[in-house]
């Protein structure tokens, strides 16, 4: 068997042509499953190649994927035939075969075709007869007796004087009388007839013999119907039909039923239908031909079909309906805008009615026909600003760009609708992009601002507020006019401060002039407008100069009687740097001892109306110390102090008079004016708190150590007493190392032993007495 095989493999690789595509090869109907159909030899060194069955027209099941096998470092490909082939050159005389070759990235495809010959010594049955359900038979109950029924024809039989004959039962009672078949294949009814077989089937094995021995088998169903009314009629007597255009050839449009026995079907007008066909049997109206609609096919926007139904074996029963077809455009195509997109920059001072763009629209489906067009809005969402008129896109409302987010931008689409179905649109994008135009000067507010007249240089005023109606508001500038040096304005946020310093005395009142210029709000950088406010700057009196007296120093004598108040003198006190300040407070703040003066506004009075006896009998000198300070709203409240020394005599029964004796200082001398300045230490909070924790550490080593010294002490005389408990040897000393009794000052006696001792406080020297 191998060696028959190679003897197969090497033909092949004779008679095969490696690069010859396509190939084509003839095969007899009488080759069964596992036949080798044809080889091919490819060279493939450096790689595994494969041969694959792609696709097999017509779709079959009789050929196995082919086979690739190495022999001699050459591959040989075969293709055989399946289990389930059967072939028949009366169903299918021809078989095409796509193969492709791959070695690596080399690939090679090509068809093998396949002719199925016809074999004349191969016959058997086949078709429906063939198959298990076998050939059905439909016959009247009316069928005349011995009519032929139906005749049998299988190709090739007629050559070979083939025998039929029906070997399955046909008993009463079912069977009216055997059916009968002749040499011609002529089925034949019972001589009895079918009479009363309605609605009954008849199965018939029928077999075929031919040649030596040779033979098949088929099976004929044999199905009796009632006999057929006298009438044909339609279900509904007429139809309007719409479809669309764009059905296939072959789609279904209607179904068209009538009643009757075995009904056919045929379209009578138009004749030709060149659009549409019926179906004989069961009256289905499909598409022929493609129904686009075209301005040279107008005509078949509306077809009137007449349709007849008739019996089959009685076509002079028939009944005519009529169907009338309309075909409706398919909108296929959107509409066409030119441009595509609509862009452009106007100014925001545009006026309404202003024409912005153009554009032109058409539809494909149906040139000429409406358009509808909607504006949609995106940002701003609302239909303020543009509109849409004729297809003309143009300002519908003043472009203000003077408030945060409603201009420089608007984003809108026009959505193009066309009247086919379905229905289709088109949006065409819109963008109008609105500049901004400097239309307003900046303004502000004129403003008073005060200041004391001792601030210091950079104090804060107030600030200059500008508005400007443009967007944005706050783009703006400020300047001074003249160029201030006590004043100046920041160019950014309007603050006025102060630059030199103030005098109440020499100038109140300033008026400055601010100039605003805007910027950033026009699409040209170098378009300004500007605009200008005074500002009123008032200088607020600090007192800064105290009072002076004059004369700053009195010395006054004064004799008084009992029970009279003297005037003693009037305190005159004046600011000369400020002549219009007069109003000054007095008081007494020294040396007004007993009460005996006061003060009545600036007039120092004695009052001798409250004392009591014993009445002073001697003179007596009182030294008054007077504040007299400022009493105008002015602040701070500045003071001085006046000295007034009055030597005052008391009344004698001699003395006939009081009298007053005023010595003042000469006005050439110079009062001098002492200042006493205290000076104090407020610690900060945390040098407090630092100071209160060393000096609380300060005191816990004190107090370590002291008790460490208290411990040294306490040891060293219990050591001492330690040693004068030991026995001691009585030593004579000589008179000359005997200390001296005059250096012990104290005498004491030892709780232990009982023996007295003299001691030295200072030096702790003992004797033993």
């Amino acid at each position: 068997m191998v060696l028959l095989r190679a003897l197969v493999l090497l033909l092949a690789l004779v008679v095969s042509d490696v690069h010859c595509l396509p190939w084509f090869i003839k095969v007899s109907e009488s080759q069964g499953p596992g036949t080798i159909l044809q080889f091919f030899s490819f060279n493939c060194s450096s790689h595994i190649p494969t041969l694959e069955l792609l696709h097999v027209q017509p779709p079959t099941t009789f050929f196995n994927p082919p086979s690739l096998t190495r022999w001699q470092g050459i591959y040989v490909g075969e293709v055989t035939l399946s289990s389930s082939a059967q072939l028949d050159a009366l169903v299918v005389n021809h078989y095409e075969l796509q193969l492709r070759f791959i070695c690596g990235n080399h690939v090679m495809e090509g068809p093998l075709s396949v002719d199925v010959q016809q074999d004349p010594g191969h016959i058997r049955c086949a078709g429906r007869f063939a198959s298990p359900g076998g050939e059905i038979i439909q016959v009247l109950e009316t069928v005349s007796p011995g009519a032929r029924l139906y005749t049998l024809l299988l190709p090739g039989l007629e050559l070979q004087g083939a025998q039929m004959s029906i070997t399955s039962a046909q008993d009463p009672p079912h069977f009216p009388g055997p059916f009968s078949i002749n040499r011609q294949g002529w089925l034949q009814a019972p001589s009895q007839g079918l009479k009363g077989q309605a609605q009954k089937s008849f199965q018939l094995q029928v077999s075929v013999t031919f040649g030596q021995n040779r033979s098949c088998h088929g099976m004929l169903m044999v199905k009796v119907l009632p006999a057929p009314s006298s009438q044909v009629s339609f279900l509904e007597q007429a139809q309007n039909i719409t479809i669309l255009e764009n059905l296939v050839p072959g789609s279904k449009v209607a179904q068209v039923q009538a009643r009757g026995f075995d009904v056919r079907y045929e379209i009578v007008s138009p004749v030709p239908c060149p659009l549409f066909s019926i179906g004989r049997a069961d009256g289905v109206v499909r598409t022929a031909a493609p129904l686009e609609l075209t301005p040279a096919t107008k005509g078949a926007a509306v077809t009137r079909l007449q349709v007849k139904a008739f019996e089959r074996l009685r076509p002079w029963a028939s009944v005519e309906l009529d169907l009338t077809v309309k075909v409706r455009s398919v909108n296929r195509w959107p509409p066409r805008c030119l441009p595509e997109l609509l862009v452009t920059q106007i100014p925001e001072t545009m006026p309404v009615g202003t024409m912005l763009n153009t554009f032109t629209c058409t539809d494909p489906d149906s040139p000429g026909s409406t358009l509808d067009y909607q504006l949609r809005f995106h940002s701003p969402p609302g239909p303020a600003s543009l509109c849409l008129r004729e297809r003309v896109l143009e300002v519908n409302a003043t472009l203000d760009c003077d408030t945060p987010g409603a201009c420089f931008q608007h984003a809108a689409s026009i959505l193009v609708l066309d009247d086919g179905q379905p229905l289709m649109t088109t949006e065409v994008p819109v963008l109008v992009m609105v500049t901004p135009v400097n239309e307003f000067s900046p303004a502000c507010v004129s403003r008073t601002f005060r200041v004391r007249e001792d601030a210091g240089p950079h104090t804060l005023l107030g600030s200059v507020v500008g508005s400007d109606m443009d967007y944005p508001h706050d783009s703006i500038e400020y300047h001074t006019s003249g160029g201030s040096a006590t004043f100046a304005v920041d160019h950014l946020s309007g603050e006025v401060r102060l630059l030199g310093s103030l005098d109440y005395e020499l100038q109140r009142l300033y008026r400055l002039t601010v100039l605003l210029t805007d910027h950033s709000q026009d699409q040209d950088a170098t378009c300004h407008h500007s605009g200008s406010c005074t500002i009123t700057i008032e200088v607020e009196d600090v007192n800064d100069h105290a009072p002076e007296c004059e004369p700053p120093f009195q010395e006054l004598t004064i004799h008084t009687s009992l029970g009279q108040s003297v005037e003693v003198t009037k305190v005159l006190c004046r600011v000369p740097q400020e002549p219009q300040r007069l109003a000054f407070s007095y008081s007494i703040v020294g040396g007004n001892s007993q009460s005996r003066f006061s003060l009545q506004g600036a007039i120092l009075v004695h009052n001798d109306l409250m004392l009591a006896p014993p009445w002073p009998e001697q003179p007596h000198t009182y030294e008054l110390l007077i504040r007299v300070a400022d009493a105008g709203p002015s602040i701070p409240h500045l003071s001085t102090t006046a000295t007034v020394i009055v030597h005052l005599v008391p009344w004698r029964a001699s003395t006939v008079a009081t009298s007053t004796h005023r010595a003042t200082m000469p006005s050439m001398m110079t009062p001098l004016l002492v200042t006493d300045t205290e000076a104090f230490w407020q610690p900060e909070p945390w040098f407090v708190v630092m100071l209160t924790m060393t000096g609380a550490l300060l005191l816990l080593a004190l107090g370590w150590l002291l008790n460490r010294l208290l411990q040294g002490i306490q040891g060293a005389e219990r050591s001492i007493e330690g040693f004068m408990e030991a026995p001691r040897m009585e030593m004579p000393q000589a008179p000359s190392s005997i200390m001296s009794l005059q250096h012990f000052d104290g005498r004491a006696q030892d709780s232990r032993t009982g023996r007295d001792y003299l001691f030295n406080t200072r030096t702790g020297a003992r004797h033993w007495l």
